[in-house]
């Protein structure tokens, strides 16, 4: 599997597959950070892909000492597999 990068300047998470690549897309918002969509290529889907950046996407939040908004369905899927993650969600956003 490719390396997980940062594209700072598109805001979002990519691994590249060849001449594809997977993605989960961010943006800043006051003091978070909101998880706005995932993408894998169809030929790469069902591989784990889109976990690998979630956890990713969710690692460089706590490191960055972010609170984190989630926008994208299969984030919100990622949270409800991984519960240790929520602890990392901003608490005035998603309430209960």
């Amino acid at each position: 599997m490719s390396e997980i990068i940062n594209n700072t300047q598109n805001l979002r998470f990519e691994i590249h597959l060849g001449t594809e690549v997977a993605y989960l897309e961010y943006r800043f918002y006051k003091k978070d950070i909101a998880f706005m969509h995932t993408f894998v290529p169809e030929a790469f889907k069902g591989k784990g892909i889109a976990s690998q950046l979630a956890q990713y996407a969710f690692a460089y939040a706590k490191r960055e000492k972010k609170p984190v908004m989630v926008y994208c369905p299969f984030v919100s899927k990622y949270v409800k597999a991984h519960p240790a993650v929520k602890e990392q969600l901003d608490k005035e956003y998603h309430k209960g």
